[in-house]
């Protein structure tokens, strides 16, 4: 497929829908992580495109999108992050945690994500923005368009899930 008919079907049958999927992407994800999320998601769609034809164009679009907010999502929960404040201490004080601390940690960061992951959609997305983004139940409800009661059956839901996926794996509460 030549690079100006790969344009045009894109132009036709994709670009069009950009307003869209900005906002469907707002609903799941911070504002500032929207362009690239959008960039990811053309990108994505267009190396399917070459692969063959696309029968529908925007429910592709929206699938893909979601897939690359979750990956952006499970990246950034693997992702050992230390504030600034702490990392300064521990350089002051040496409490770094040893190599064994350490290695437990991230296969604990890693059984979290897969235990997200593992959640139905709903669940999942108010867990995140409760738990991650710190919003309020009443911020969540407002955001998703759902009611407070909703959110909160969501999130004890989504908590049993995790004990029991922490259960399953040999892990006690916390």
């Amino acid at each position: 497929m030549s690079t100006a008919e790969q344009a045009r079907w894109f132009s036709e049958h994709v670009q069009r829908h950009e307003p869209a999927i900005r906002a469907y992407l707002h609903g799941l994800v911070n504002s500032s992580d929207v362009d690239d999320l959008v960039q990811e998601t053309y990108i994505r769609l267009l190396r399917a495109h070459e692969r063959g034809p696309i029968d529908h164009p925007r429910g592709l679009l929206f699938a893909t999108a979601r897939n690359a907010a979750r990956d952006l999502f499970r990246r950034r929960t693997t992702a050992n992050t230390i504030p600034i404040t702490e990392f300064v201490a521990s350089r002051v004080f040496d409490a770094a945690p040893n190599a064994a601390e350490t290695a437990s940690r991230q296969q604990e960061t890693d059984l979290l994500a897969t235990a997200i992951a593992e959640l139905p959609p709903r669940c999942r997305e108010v867990l995140v923005l409760r738990k991650f983004e710190n919003l309020s139940h009443r911020e969540i409800a407002e955001k998703l368009g759902i009611s407070v009661h909703t959110v909160e059956a969501q999130l004890t839901k989504a908590l049993h899930r995790c004990e029991e996926f922490f259960a399953r794996h040999g892990l006690p509460p916390k």
